[in-house]
C-alpha cells in the first residue's frame, strides 16, 4: 500500500469525539510498550506521527490518524504494566471496550505483542473478548530484530500455542527492518474494502 497522506484527527475518551463517517477502522490494541507506536509509524512510513516512549502508558486516550483519505488507523491505550493509578487504567477499560463494542467502522483489531514475552492473562482475557464479540483480528509480534531467528521461530511457536492458534497465523513484524510490513499491509486492504 503507498501512503500518500496520513495525519493525526483526534484523541476521544467517549464516542461523541470519534470521527464521524464511515471511513474504514483498523485498531492496534496491546500491552503497554510492545511497540503499537512503532508499528503504526513503520506502516505509514513516519517518524514519529504516532508519539512512541520508553515510558509504558503513553497513550492514554484513543487516536485516530487518518490514511490516505480512505482508513482509520486507531491507537488504543496500551494495557498491562502502565505506570499510571490503577482508576485511570480502569478508565481506559471501559473506554476501549465501548469502542470495540459499538465502533460500526471497526474492520480488524491488530493484537501486537512482543515476541520475547508470554502473551499476558489481559492479552489472553482480549482474545477471549474478541472472539465472543465477533471482532476479526490480527496478531502480529515485534521486536524479532531484537532475537535470533532460531529464537524468533522457537517463540513464533510458543506464542501461538498459548494463543490457540498455528504459528502461520502470527505475522513476525520489525519496525527497524520493515520485516512483515507487507504482510500486514495485504490483510489490512482485505478487510478494510
Amino acid at each position: 500500500m503507498k501512503v500518500t497522506s496520513a495525519e493525526f484527527t483526534t484523541s476521544a475518551a467517549n464516542p461523541s469525539q470519534y470521527p464521524e463517517g464511515l471511513i474504514p477502522e483498523i485498531a492496534f490494541a496491546g500491552k503497554s510498550n510492545v511497540g503499537k507506536s512503532s508499528l503504526i509509524n513503520t506502516l505509514i512510513n513516519r517518524k514519529r506521527l504516532a508519539r512512541t516512549s520508553a515510558v509504558p502508558g503513553k497513550t492514554r486516550l484513543i487516536n485516530f490518524f487518518k490514511i490516505n483519505d480512505k482508513l482509520f488507523f486507531v491507537d488504543l491505550p496500551g494495557y498491562g504494566f502502565a505506570r499510571v493509578p490503577f482508576s485511570v487504567r480502569k478508565s481506559w477499560r471501559g473506554m476501549v471496550e465501548a469502542y470495540l463494542k459499538e465502533r460500526q467502522n471497526l474492520r480488524l483489531v491488530i493484537m501486537i505483542f512482543d515476541v520475547r514475552r508470554d502473551p499476558s492473562e489481559d492479552d489472553l482475557s482480549l482474545v477471549e473478548w474478541l472472539h465472543f464479540y465477533r471482532i476479526d483480528f490480527l496478531f502480529i509480534l515485534t521486536k524479532i530484530d531484537k532475537i535470533s531467528k532460531s529464537q524468533v521461530n522457537l517463540r513464533c511457536r510458543k506464542i501461538g500455542e498459548r494463543l490457540g492458534v498455528s504459528d502461520d497465523k502470527l505475522i513476525c513484524f520489525s519496525a527497524k527492518t520493515g520485516y512483515g510490513k507487507e504482510a500486514v499491509w495485504k490483510k489490512i486492504m482485505e478487510v478494510a474494502k
